[in-house]
C-alpha cells in the first residue's frame, strides 16, 4: 500500500480536522459558508473547461511556492 502523501504544511491530523468540518455541517452551515466565499473580495470563483482544470492547478501550485 502507497503511503499517503500531503501538501506541504498538511499531514493525516489536518485532513481529518477538514473531513470532520465539512461531515458535520447542517445544510444551513455548508450554505452560510459558501455564500460568505462567494462575497470574499480576495478570490475568484470561476468556471473553467475540465481539460485545463491541471494547468490552473499547476498555476496556482507556482503562484503558492512562489509566496513561500
Amino acid at each position: 500500500m502507497n503511503k499517503n502523501q500531503f501538501p506541504v504544511g498538511w499531514d493525516e491530523q489536518r485532513v481529518r480536522k477538514v473531513i470532520a468540518h465539512y461531515e458535520g455541517q447542517t445544510e444551513e452551515e455548508a450554505t452560510l459558508e459558501d455564500e460568505a466565499a462567494l462575497e470574499d473580495q480576495t478570490e475568484t470563483i470561476m468556471e473553467v473547461p475540465s481539460e485545463l482544470v491541471p494547468v490552473f492547478r499547476e498555476l496556482i501550485a507556482k503562484h503558492l511556492a512562489s509566496k513561500s
